[in-house]
């Protein structure tokens, strides 16, 4: 049985570990992204069909799928773990574990999303990265607005170049 993690923000906004029962909605997010970085100047990261159903399944199994919510609404959704990357260790090897966001996704009806996700992360490790897409000056944005640092670019599996941030917190 999934052990389910909130964190709130004031009375009503909260971060929750995503359950099956969410992934209708967690689709419907994914599909409004991917529509928003194709009119936004970033067509490739996701294309049409990223991430895929069963990676968002996966995910949600892990327990590192969360949502955001206010009352029943859920509003984002994004991944968040810890440990080691493979494609971040590569060239940018860490003696310490830290936490990795990925897939950050909002229906935009809210403002601040990278910043409630910070955060939520920031309360469990010291070391934050977050990898995106040259094309995504949107997240580009967001993320160095919350003070993380551009490492250098990295590779996915299948090639694919991204740009690499940390955030440190002091020790």
């Amino acid at each position: 049985m999934p052990v389910f993690i909130t964190h709130r923000f004031g009375e009503q906004m909260n971060i929750r570990a995503a359950g099956i029962r969410d992934m209708g909605r967690i689709l419907e997010i994914y599909e409004y992204a991917r529509e928003y970085m194709k009119t936004h100047g970033n067509p490739n990261q996701w294309g049409d069909d990223r991430p895929a159903k069963s990676v968002i399944a996966d995910d949600i199994k892990a327990q590192r799928c969360y949502v955001i919510e206010e009352g029943d609404h859920i509003f984002a959704c994004f991944v968040f773990a810890i440990g080691f990357e493979k494609e971040y260790e590569t060239d940018f090897a860490s003696t310490v574990e830290y936490g990795m966001i990925h897939r950050v996704a909002s229906d935009k009806s809210k403002g601040g999303i990278v910043e409630r996700i910070v955060d939520f992360a920031k309360k469990k490790v010291d070391v934050l990265r977050i990898d995106t897409h040259e094309d995504n000056k949107t997240m580009q944005n967001a993320i160095e607005k919350q003070k993380f640092k551009r490492l250098g670019i990295i590779h996915l599996d299948d090639g694919s170049p991204r740009i690499l941030y940390e955030l440190k917190e002091d020790i």
